[in-house]
């Protein structure tokens, strides 16, 4: 099964997409990203929560501490404004690129 390690760029607009949802922890987004994904994606915690620093620090994601429904301290993370216009931005990207890969394999 491929990770997401090994989809360059991926990573970081499926965890927008999964927050696009609303606020929530990274074992949660983890776990929306594989279900969402019938199992095929696997999100692991060494590439996870870097990637939530970096987005956090660039000011696509907002993140504060509370208590999950598992009553354990977590970080949960919220799409921002800006985070929200740079999944816009990345999906249709993404798109794009699906499309025209899509098409090269139908053709070859």
């Amino acid at each position: 099964m491929p990770k997401t390690d090994n989809l360059q760029g991926a990573l970081e607009i499926l965890i927008m997409k999964s927050l696009r949802r609303g606020s929530t922890h990274g074992f949660a987004i983890a776990s929306y990203i594989q279900q969402a994904s019938e199992d095929v994606l696997r999100v692991e915690a060494g590439s996870l929560y870097p990637a939530l620093h970096r987005m956090t620090e660039a000011g696509l994601l907002k993140a504060e501490w509370r208590t999950s429904d598992a009553s354990r301290r977590a970080r949960f993370y919220e799409l921002t404004a800006k985070g929200r216009r740079q999944l816009d931005l990345e999906e249709k990207k993404w798109l794009g690129i699906s499309a025209a890969v899509a098409k090269v394999l139908r053709m070859a």
